[in-house]
């Protein structure tokens, strides 16, 4: 599971990197639970969350509906 999350990470993350930012798997739980953290510009973003959310977790769940939530790190 950890090899197809970060083949989805590899998907988003030019978008991140245009603007500067970066994504980092962190563990993928045995319960469907990714944990990632921004890096870069996106690291003290006011809307890191909302990237987060809207754009990682997002893209992870349509590609990967066995996952269940994305969180930070």
């Amino acid at each position: 599971m950890r090899e197809k999350v970060q083949a989805v990470l590899e998907t988003i993350r030019p978008h991140l990197q245009r603007d500067g930012g970066d994504v980092e798997l962190v563990d993928v739980s045995a319960d469907g639970v990714v944990t990632v953290r921004l890096t870069g510009a996106c690291k003290g973003c006011p809307i890191s969350q909302v990237t987060l959310k809207n754009a990682v977790e997002k893209t992870i769940l349509k590609e990967l509906p066995e996952i269940r939530s994305v969180q930070a790190a």
